[in-house]
This record gives C-alpha cells, sequence and structure tokens, in this order.
C-alpha cells in the first residue's frame, strides 16, 4: 500500500472507530509501528487534529470536525474552483461569498510557490461581464473536460492552441489560436484568442470545443485584448 492509500486508510478507520491503537492501525494497514506513526505525524502535518492518549483505554482520535488543510490541487483544479466563485458572484448568487473567499484563500496559501505563481499568471487572463439577455442559450452543450487543462498548458506555456470548433450554425472546423484570455459571460464561457490565419482576435464558445490540446514548439506573445466596458478582469471583483 502506497503512502497516500495508507494515510487514506488511517483516516477512514479512525473516523469509523473513533479510538484507535497504534498496533491496530498498523495491522489494518499492514505497516511497521514505525510507519505509522510516521504517518500519524504526516497527517497532523496536513491539517488533521489527531489526539493521543495513554493508559489502559487510551489510544488514538481524530477530531471528528478535523479536515485536511493541506490541499493536494493542481493549478487547474483551484482555477475551476476560483473561476466558479467568481461567475456565480457575478449573476449576484453568491449568498455566502465571504466564506467562499476564505476558503479558497486557505487552498491558495496551501500551494507550493511556484504553483502560486502560475495561478496568479492564469488569473490575469480572466475576465468576467453578463450575458446578454436576448442571448440563444437552447444549443448549449456540455464543455469537454480537457479544455482547461490544455488552455492551462497553452497559456502558461505561450503554446497555440488546436481543437475542433462547431460555429452556431452547425460548420465544423479546426483552429489553431493564441489563447490570449478567458471570458465568462454567465452561463456562457468563451476562449478568446488570436488567430494567426485572419490576424484578428477570435471569441470561442467553450461549450462548442472539442479535442483541445497545446501545440508543442510554438510560441506566441500577449497581446492586449479589448473588452467592452461592462467587462471587467478577476481581479477587480
Amino acid at each position: 500500500m502506497n503512502v497516500r492509500l495508507r494515510h487514506d486508510a488511517i483516516v477512514r478507520t479512525l473516523r469509523r472507530n473513533g479510538t484507535s491503537t497504534v498496533d491496530a492501525l498498523a495491522d489494518e494497514v499492514g505497516a511497521s509501528r514505525r510507519t505509522v506513526l510516521r504517518d500519524i505525524s504526516a497527517l497532523r502535518d496536513e491539517g488533521y487534529v489527531i489526539h493521543s492518549d495513554v493508559g489502559r483505554g487510551g489510544g488514538l482520535q481524530l477530531d471528528p470536525r478535523s479536515i485536511q488543510t493541506n490541499a493536494r490541487l493542481s493549478v487547474p483544479e483551484v482555477f475551476a474552483l476560483l473561476i466558479s466563485v467568481a461567475a456565480m458572484r457575478a449573476t449576484g448568487s453568491l449568498p455566502f461569498s465571504e466564506l467562499a473567499d476564505a476558503g479558497l484563500a486557505k487552498i491558495e496559501k496551501a500551494l507550493p510557490s511556484d504553483k502560486v505563481k502560475d495561478l496568479r499568471r492564469f488569473l490575469e487572463c480572466l475576465h468576467i461581464g453578463q450575458l446578454s439577455p436576448e442571448q440563444d442559450l437552447s444549443d448549449m452543450r456540455k464543455m469537454d473536460h480537457g479544455l482547461l487543462s490544455a488552455f492551462e498548458t497553452a497559456f502558461l506555456g505561450l503554446h497555440l492552441i488546436s481543437f475542433d470548433y462547431c460555429d452556431a450554425k452547425g460548420h465544423e472546423t479546426q483552429r489553431r489560436v493564441e489563447p490570449q484570455a478567458m471570458l465568462i459571460l454567465p452561463p456562457l464561457w468563451y476562449l478568446v484568442g488570436w488567430d494567426p490565419d485572419r490576424n484578428d482576435f477570435r471569441h470561442f464558445r467553450m461549450d462548442r470545443i472539442s479535442n483541445p490540446q497545446a501545440v508543442p514548439d510554438t510560441n506566441f506573445r500577449r497581446r492586449h485584448v479589448p473588452f467592452e466596458d461592462d467587462v471587467c478582469p478577476y481581479s477587480q471583483l
């Protein structure tokens, strides 16, 4: 059993049994007593509150309110959480915004410094606005799960991104653009790219994109993207 699986098993056992001894946990996970003691120390470092009682009837107890605070999240996962909260705030449908912001701040704090730098660069590309009430949403689709990670790789690495695109008339084309920004007009999300073939910016509805891939060995430069006055950067929300 690897370390992560062993840690998960220890937490589950403590939650289920309430109290357990080090020897019982060692038998449960198939490891030595010394290994389990190291695991308990590591879990405490991650934020779990585990009490130790000595003497007859004693053992290890996990505080039932205890949760892991050292989040093992990737930059796209944290970015997805942040932009989801931003989108809800933009529509005025985030009643517990202060709690959400506090929780997200803790998650960001738990990220390694290099990931925090990537996250902040990522957030610089994000803009939020309001969708026109006249917009037709009848053909709205589910977004490709691979789009956010492909966008992250392309945006942070300054690589072009390629994808298949189906326009409003149902015409399908293969596109290859510079990913310059992401625009959220809830509930629609757009990839804003500079199209080298057309020498201009283009907005692509992300629910119409499929098979997205960052293109290796390509590079582009950051461009100023002109947005409407009612669209603001994420940092101003």
